[in-house]
């Protein structure tokens, strides 16, 4: 097998030691100190290139097993920061999440020209995330038509207001993956990083 580098020096030096032994004046022997040093210093670097040979292989059992999970994700529908609102069917549902607890939240949805056709209200939350269902009816109770809405957010603990984001749903349709990790690709909104993923459905 092929050495590495550390080993190559650790075979020189134990090499040279011999050789220094074997011929050292009796009365004027080597430093014990000082060989004992270097041999510290060895054992030390050779430590080190097993521990970063070590940690690599987990981190790339680590990247395997984030790719499995990711790969199981396609097809899915999944949670991310965003404020689309698709009506299907009279259907939509989206998300908001909440840094702290919420003693009122509010969830205004709009047309595609900007325009408020409802607003829901979702009453008092926890911190965290909380998913919210519209049946697609606008204020007046009429069944508004299948398509793109938005939705924006308000939150409040009696007279402060609590940090809200919305989060809207997309479906996995492919894995890439980039130097940062794996990125969940959600078509029309694009790519996402798993670890951006609120909620899977």
């Amino acid at each position: 097998t092929q050495k590495s580098a550390v080993q190559e020096q650790e075979s020189k030096f134990l090499t040279l030691l011999m050789t220094q032994l074997k011929n050292q004046d009796p009365l004027n022997p080597a430093d014990s100190a000082q060989v004992t040093t270097q041999l510290a210093q060895l054992n030390m670097a050779s430590g080190i290139e097993k521990l970063n040979t070590a940690f690599g292989q987990l981190l790339s059992g680590y990247n395997d097993s984030m790719s499995i999970q990711s790969a199981a994700m396609i097809g899915k529908n999944v949670l991310v920061a965003g404020n689309n609102l698709p009506l299907s069917k009279g259907q939509a549902i989206a998300g908001v999440k909440l840094d702290a607890d919420a003693g009122a939240v509010s969830v205004s949805i709009m047309d595609a020209k900007g325009k408020v056709v409802q607003t829901e209200s979702l009453g008092v939350q926890s911190a965290g995330v909380v998913t919210f269902s519209w049946d697609g009816k606008d204020a007046d109770g009429k069944q508004l038509e299948d398509g793109m809405y938005t939705f924006t957010v308000e939150a409040k603990n009696g007279d402060k207001s609590v940090k809200a984001a919305a989060q809207q749903i997309g479906t996995v349709s492919a894995l890439t993956r980039d130097k940062t990790g794996f990125l969940l690709d959600l078509g029309a909104y694009g790519n996402v990083a798993f670890k951006d993923v609120q909620q899977i459905f």
